[in-house]
């Protein structure tokens, strides 16, 4: 393999853990080496064709048993489904670059140092996971994040707006009062592990931010209105409900007049 498109389609074909995660860093290091091509005239595989292991279980949202932190179950699923959600990103990040062409060198370079970290975080949480005696599969999950992803493989800003500036958005809202959670359990181990994760995730969301905001240009839209639109369009329920967090929602690129629709 030679370009970031080889690597992508190689990695989303593949229903192996493992594969993907050697892919994924192999990738991540020829980039850096200089060994990679960012330039293709290959076709672009539909998105039904993106393989996923046979396990975990995929079971609806509403499907999913409740999680109490006040157990060591309740635990060990919290974190199953915090793995679940960070090996979906992976294919997320390589289905961004993969399916959208034509854009700076600096796309593909920022989405797939984004499928990198979020190989990490997932090996950081398969080990976690085996610490507390499960293995990732193990468990049941959900597939509402995929569903965005193939809801917009059609439409970049539409997938911008879903899932870095939507679905990963949430997690700057919810994951400071877990860390505060954790911190109150004393578990030092879950602490550093999730404030690893939203450290990441805002620059993650950040560069959802930032190319969204390129390309609406680009295209003479305006980059708020044509935010609620998409939102309203996609979103199932009209839009996210908050609390949110300003403070690092402001970081990651969203403006007070995004936010100010948000929480009205």
């Amino acid at each position: 393999m030679k370009t970031i498109f080889e690597f992508a389609e190689a990695s989303l074909r593949s229903p192996s853990i493992e594969e993907k995660l050697t892919l994924t860093h192999q990738a991540w290091q020829w980039g850096q080496s200089g060994l990679l091509q960012f330039s293709t005239d290959c076709a672009v595989m539909a998105i039904s064709e993106v393989k996923f292991p046979p396990k975990p279980v995929l079971l609806a949202p509403r499907a999913m048993p409740n999680r109490k932190l006040t157990t060591a179950d309740g635990v060990a699923a919290f974190f199953h489904a915090i793995a679940h959600v960070e090996f979906i990103a992976i294919n997320l990040a390589w289905d961004l670059l993969y399916r959208f062409r034509g854009l700076p060198e600096q796309f593909y370079r920022d989405w797939l140092r984004v499928a990198d970290e979020e190989t990490q975080h997932f090996e950081l949480l398969q080990r976690h996971l085996q610490a507390l005696n499960v293995q990732y599969g193990d468990l049941p999950a959900h597939n509402g994040l995929w569903d965005h992803a193939v809801d917009t493989a059609d439409d970049l800003l539409g997938r911008l707006a879903m899932v870095p500036r939507c679905m990963e958005a949430r997690g700057l809202d919810v994951t400071p009062s877990l860390i505060a959670k954790f911190a109150a359990m004393g578990d030092n181990v879950a602490v550093a592990l999730l404030t690893r994760i939203l450290t990441d995730e805002v620059g993650h969301v950040e560069r959802g931010s930032y190319w969204f905001k390129f390309v609406c240009l680009q295209q003479g839209l305006d980059p708020e209105a044509h935010y609620r639109a998409l939102i309203a369009h996609y979103y199932r329920g009209g839009k996210p409900k908050g609390p949110f967090n300003r403070e690092m929602r402001i970081i990651a690129g969203f403006s007070n007049t995004e936010l100010d629709w948000l929480e009205s």
